[in-house]
């Protein structure tokens, strides 16, 4: 059994992004895994300020609801991201909660898989690939952890557009599989 941390970054509630996390919830809870899910909507999350204190501390120095979900990161087997593409890029939110997960850096960390799970109004099969790219930027300062997985869910701008979606049979499996 392993522990699921699902991040849902959408600064939406009930967005195409939280679907697709619901969904591979779902999956790795059939299978029989701990999964946690935390939205990133409505936190108070601050902007990384770069001194590195954290380093030394094993914590940032602002007080936030950061701290709380970098720690549960740590001690997550599993990462997932779930993220609205906003200008062929991940949301400024869960890039916020990346750097902001800094203090992870000098410290012994479990997660192992990262998945990315995303939604956009665009379709076509690219549109995903800054957003992976820049979660694989962060992942390599984690070195005993890869990106194991994406699902992307094109063609759904609207609210609750992507009912019916194909992509939610593929987060469903990709959480039965992780």
């Amino acid at each position: 059994m392993k522990k699921i941390l699902i991040i849902s970054t959408s600064p939406r509630k009930n967005s195409n992004s939280d679907a697709l996390a619901r969904e591979f919830a779902r999956g790795a809870a059939e299978r029989g895994h701990e999964v946690a899910t935390v939205s990133l909507a409505g936190k108070n999350i601050g902007f990384c300020r770069g001194c590195l204190a954290c380093q030394k501390l094993g914590r940032c120095i602002m007080r936030d609801d950061a701290d709380l979900i970098e720690e549960q990161m740590a001690q997550a087997d599993v990462l997932v991201f779930a993220t609205p593409i906003y200008y062929y890029e991940m949301s400024g939110q869960m890039k916020t909660m990346l750097d902001r997960a800094n203090p992870m850096y000098s410290k012994d960390y479990r997660f192992r898989e990262v998945y990315l799970l995303a939604a956009a109004a665009e379709d076509d099969d690219h549109v995903w690939a800054r957003a992976a790219s820049g979660l694989e930027g962060w992942i390599e300062c984690f070195p005993k952890s890869h990106l194991a997985g994406v699902v992307f869910a094109g063609g759904v701008a609207a609210e609750n557009a992507i009912h019916g979606h194909q992509s939610l049979a593929k987060a469903f499996a990709m959480g039965r599989n992780c």
